[in-house]
């Protein structure tokens, strides 16, 4: 018999999905979204303000010197293993938009909950959790005493905190649709 405290399996809280794209000069989010993005996540009900990315030259080869990042959020909420199928789906998409040079968009999706931002990575690392298929769970960002905070492996343009206000309207969005408002 289980201890009168312990937890009992039950279904997760659905989760909002997002995606921090990375986009070429001159790639617009709404071409990414309408090119497939709202596909597989559907309606987008948040399109921040585009960042340059230039704290890192990695992408630079494949997409070029100006880079811009812009964090998309979706009306449809899902559940957190639901992650793994939208990577997959989305790392499809990026090869149907690449251009002769390579990627002109990387899209990196992940979910807000009420207590963390995740990232789908492909990629293994000591903070990351295996899902399956290849796919990992990175977690990027915490909520905190009411406020969004990095984590000591977030992303350096994450940690420099230029998404909080973005991840900060995300979350109020989806505390609404949470209400049922």
């Amino acid at each position: 018999m289980a201890h009168p405290k312990a937890g009992r399996p039950g279904e997760g809280a659905p989760v909002k999905f997002f995606a921090a794209l990375l986009l070429a000069e001159g790639v617009e989010p709404r071409a990414v979204i309408d090119g497939g993005l709202s596909d597989i996540l559907g309606e987008a009900d948040f399109i921040g303000p585009p960042h340059p990315f230039d704290m890192t030259d990695y992408y630079e080869d494949e997409m070029g010197p100006a880079i811009n990042r812009v964090i998309v959020s979706f009306s449809r909420l899902g559940e957190a293993p639901g992650l793994v199928e939208v990577k997959l789906d989305v790392d499809r998409l990026e090869e149907k938009l690449s251009g002769e040079a390579g990627r002109t968009v990387n899209i990196d999706p992940g979910y807000i909950d009420y207590f963390k931002a995740v990232l789908a990575s492909f990629k293994e690392g000591p903070q990351k959790i295996y899902l399956g298929h290849g796919v990992y769970a990175d977690p990027v960002l915490m909520f905190e005493d009411h406020e969004w905070r990095t984590l000591p492996w977030s992303f350096p343009d994450f940690r420099e905190g230029l998404y909080m206000e973005e991840f900060g309207e995300i979350r109020r969005i989806y505390k609404e649709q949470r209400r049922g408002g």
